[in-house]
């Protein structure tokens, strides 16, 4: 590992422009912690035996995080001429995107294992996420930021009590620099594509589950907007477990959508690619609208890319257009203040209900996170 010089960043890499990154999704995770300050003393104090730690912190895991609502669009299926759309709205979790639920399910785990630092790379929502359930847990977070990535959200880490390591280079650049702190000074690594992936993919399970007690059977398809590939995959993973146990009577088609020509699993499907393979770097250019979903390297991509194929799903492209476009279909049409990243899925889906109108049935739509 490259050496850490006295400004606290890593590496030598390229300094230039600044990302302006207005990943603009927020939370009530201050309030939270506010609310249930008597399980967080109990579950945040190591002189406390652990498994009265961990019964206070799974009783605000289960309080806070996720269960978040489901609701039919009907002015948007009027809009687009497709019915029984449902939104679910990932946006009502503590800090304002699905990432609480990986970062919850993480910090106990880490907590049950007796580390007492967890380390991540981010360029915001998560890192936020892992903050803030570190806090509850009692537990160090060091948070691991391309150097020239900057987002509002930092400020929000740093009230958390997180440690902010800045990395010089990229994204994957920052998940290399936390794995290798991980392991060199025994830390729980809470990366995507790490040891404690079977973790998040339970999490991310777990939307699955509560679309089924809701719906009482698999939609005909689950739309969500795809980066690394890891909740797609928590999705699919769900669904599989309820569809194995007999719980429901298909498996729903997953479609996935993300940024125009920027990320793996898109392009590895649209070109019939058995596997995904890095894009160029220098030919991906981050935006406020697509930085959310762009990856050169999608670290749980072939997992998606299974998800999408066993199921007979899709993968379609969105311009930043289209997505502000959706965002603004979502708020004038449902009252919901969602970023426009979060619409790729939404717009997959409508792509090919354009090109061949879909069955009269019921569709699933993630959204991922809010604006402020």
């Amino acid at each position: 590992m490259q050496n850490q010089n006295n400004t606290g960043e890593y590496g030598s890499g390229d300094e230039s422009r600044p990302y302006d990154l207005i990943d603009g999704a927020t939370g009530e995770g201050l309030k939270v912690i506010r609310e249930l300050d008597e399980q967080r003393k109990v579950s945040a104090d190591s002189s406390v035996p652990i498994d009265a730690r961990l019964e206070a912190y799974e009783d605000i895991f289960d309080s806070e995080v996720g269960d978040t609502s489901l609701v039919r669009a009907r002015n948007i299926e009027r809009e687009v001429g497709l019915r029984q759309i449902y939104l679910k709205f990932e946006g009502g979790n503590p800090t304002g995107t699905q990432k609480d639920r990986i970062a919850f399910a993480q910090a106990m785990d880490a907590l049950r294992r007796g580390f007492d630092t967890i380390t991540m790379a981010t360029c915001g929502n998560y890192g936020v996420a892992m903050a803030l359930a570190a806090s509850f847990a009692g537990l160090q977070c060091r948070i691991c930021i391309p150097q020239n990535y900057h987002t509002n959200r930092i400020k929000e880490m740093a009230e958390l009590g997180a440690e902010i390591v800045r990395v010089a280079g990229d994204y994957e650049r920052a998940v290399a620099v936390s794995q290798e702190l991980a392991q060199e000074n025994e830390l729980y690594d809470a990366n995507p594509g790490g040891e404690n992936t079977v973790t998040q993919m339970r999490a991310y399970g777990q939307i699955a589950y509560e679309i089924y007690d809701e719906l009482r059977d698999a939609p005909l398809a689950v739309a969500a907007p795809v980066s690394n590939g890891t909740t797609l995959s928590g999705i699919y993973r769900g669904f599989l477990s309820l569809y194995r146990r007999g719980k429901t009577s298909r498996m729903p088609r997953i479609v996935a959508g993300s940024s125009f020509r920027k990320n793996p699993i898109v392009q590895a499907f649209l070109k019939n690619m058995p596997t995904c393979e890095d894009l160029n770097p220098a030919q991906i250019r981050e935006t406020s609208v697509n930085e959310p979903l762009i990856n050169w390297h999608a670290i749980d991509g072939d997992a998606a890319l299974e998800a999408i194929r066993q199921t007979h799903g899709w993968a379609a492209d969105a311009s930043d257009k289209g997505m502000l476009s959706y965002s603004k279909l979502i708020r004038e049409k449902e009252g919901l203040q969602v970023l426009p990243a979060s619409t790729a899925g939404l717009i997959a889906l409508m792509g090919q209900h354009q090109k061949e109108p879909l069955a009269g049935d019921r569709y699933v739509v993630i959204l991922t996170g809010r604006k402020s």
